[in-house]
């Protein structure tokens, strides 16, 4: 028998379900609430104790740290495998095997060119437009050169407009770099795999040849993985939300893309770089800056601490830590914002105030210090981020119209003036 809550109200009584997920997350069915209490609704600003949907994608424990990709933890999934198996993986459910992730691979790399008349698009940006502005625009332009329809109910149809964003997204991403940098655009090269073709997209200069550093490719690959997927945030819930209008694939994309852009969400990593650098520029006194974002009088606060979810240590943080330290090692970078950044994980680590409030490191910390390693703009930070998470997007947007879900409608509470009659121009 399952557990049932009761809502008692002006005396009457009401029983709701209280069913549970897979790893035995209990939740009150409320979908008809409003109906059998008489037009009552509940109110939860951000939704922090709201489900919006029922997911077979991923699994996030805030509380124990914990963060699954499809049933895999993603410490198993950093450690062994790659972003396509990864990718294969959110979209399909399951691990492929050998056969079905080569013919994933190639079905990706089939659709990587990009039509020419985009680029006129992207040259009418100016050159200080801000890279996801200009990359969120071209993902939605891509639906005027894909214009056939996407039919839910057909998995051929689903599977193509997946793999046709998939291969065509890092060369968009790519793109807005060398605007940024003023180089001029590059294609891809399908003899490479998806990761490193990502990579020379973004970097190989036409008269010089350009190498491939396994420690490099191995970095961006373990960061496209953490960053593939991560329930239902911000840019996850646009993208379901938009979608469940019946939007089309890439104008939901792009949607997501823009609520990424914000600087609580994907930004996260260049708001911390730019800390970093603030703390370097004033001296490198962390204790400083520690004492300020302590003080509540001070609008100061650390970037990259504390997560909305996580009330633990992230587990993305603790991998992509070795990975930072690997590439500074390995590129020769002597990185005074990266001591900088060591000495206030250790400050955070060991300071009751952060430890009382659980603001431990996250993902975002480490991240952007790797990609300024890479040669990466600040600016461009989102980008990559965004790369990472297109796999997420098509999966938790494919599943929704699958799901066949209803189309997203939030109630409100109206706090505004009540009713009035309307006040004649002369007599105002």
């Amino acid at each position: 028998m399952s557990d049932k809550a009761k809502f008692i109200h002006n005396g009457s009584e009401l029983e709701f379900d209280v069913p549970q997920g897979t790893m035995n997350e209990k939740y009150v069915d409320f979908s008809n609430f409003r109906s059998q209490t008489g037009g009552i609704i509940t109110l939860d600003p951000g939704y922090k104790n709201t489900g919006s949907c029922t997911s077979a994608i991923t699994y996030l424990d805030g509380e124990e740290g914990v963060l699954m990709y499809r049933g895999y933890p993603i410490e198993q999934l950093a450690e062994k495998s790659n972003f396509v198996e990864v990718m294969y993986l959110l979209l399909k459910g399951e691990l492929p095997t050998q056969e079905e992730l080569t013919k994933f691979e190639n079905d990706v790399m089939d659709h990587d060119m990009v039509s020419e008349d985009v680029t006129k698009i992207l040259s009418a940006f100016p050159s200080t437009a801000h890279p996801m502005g200009v990359l969120s625009t071209l993902t939605s332009a891509l639906t005027a050169f894909n214009p056939k329809a996407v039919d839910a109910k057909s998995e051929t149809d689903m599977y193509r407009a997946a793999v046709t964003l998939m291969g065509k997204f890092p060369v968009l991403a790519s793109w807005t770099l060398r605007k940024v940098k003023g180089w001029p655009l590059n294609y891809s090269d399908n003899k490479l795999g998806y990761v490193e073709n990502f990579y020379q997209l973004m970097f190989k200069q036409p008269n010089r040849d350009l190498e491939m550093d396994p420690v490099i490719i191995n970095a961006l690959d373990k960061l496209l993985i953490l960053h593939a997927d991560h329930e239902q945030n911000c840019s996850t819930s646009t993208v379901r939300l938009v979608g469940s209008a019946h939007t089309g694939l890439f104008a939901s994309i792009s949607a997501g893309v823009s609520a990424l852009w914000g600087p609580l969400h994907g930004g996260a990593n260049q708001a911390v770089v730019e800390m970093l650098d603030q703390i370097k520029e004033d001296g490198g006194n962390v204790q400083k800056w520690v004492d300020k974002a302590k003080d509540k009088n001070d609008d100061f606060r650390l970037m990259g601490f504390g997560h909305r979810v996580y009330k633990n240590f992230d587990p993305r943080a603790r991998i992509i830590k070795k990975a930072a330290d690997q590439v500074l090692d390995k590129l020769g970078i002597q990185d005074e914002s990266l001591e900088i950044a060591k000495k206030l994980e250790q400050a955070a680590l060991e300071d009751e105030y952060f430890i009382s409030r659980k603001l431990y490191p996250n993902v975002d910390f480490y991240s952007g210090l790797i990609y300024r390693a890479f040669g990466i703009p600040t600016e461009m930070f989102t980008v990559m981020f965004a790369v990472g998470r297109l796999p997420g997007w098509i999966a938790q947007w494919i599943e929704m119209r699958q799901n066949n879900e209803p189309i997203g409608r939030p109630r409100q509470i109206y706090t505004g003036a009540p009713k009035r009659d309307y006040i004649d121009m002369n007599k105002r």
